[in-house]
């Protein structure tokens, strides 16, 4: 079964309260902030009111919270080979 992976890139502020509720119902709060809904007709029909507003990729699964945190976490440049005696 796949996954639409939806995420809110820009804020819903100064829109109509029936775009807000749209945002609402997919359960997108905050900026930057990522849901999973499975596929379906309903769902796409959302999608397709805040078009403008959000990210969609659709995906095998839903990631968990900790891998979607690792995810976003950058190379950091190096790699520590052996540790220094102390």
């Amino acid at each position: 079964m796949s996954y639409f992976r939806i995420t809110l890139i820009r804020s819903g502020i100064g829109l109509t309260k029936r775009t807000q509720g749209v945002l609402k119902a997919l359960g997108l709060r905050t900026r930057m902030k990522t849901v999973f809904h499975p596929v379906s007709p309903e769902v796409a029909g959302q999608i397709m009111k805040v078009k403008e507003l959000i990210s969609v990729r659709e995906v095998d699964r839903p990631l968990t919270i900790q891998e979607l945190k690792a995810e976003r976490k950058p190379d950091p440049g190096f790699y520590l080979e052996k540790a220094m005696p102390r």
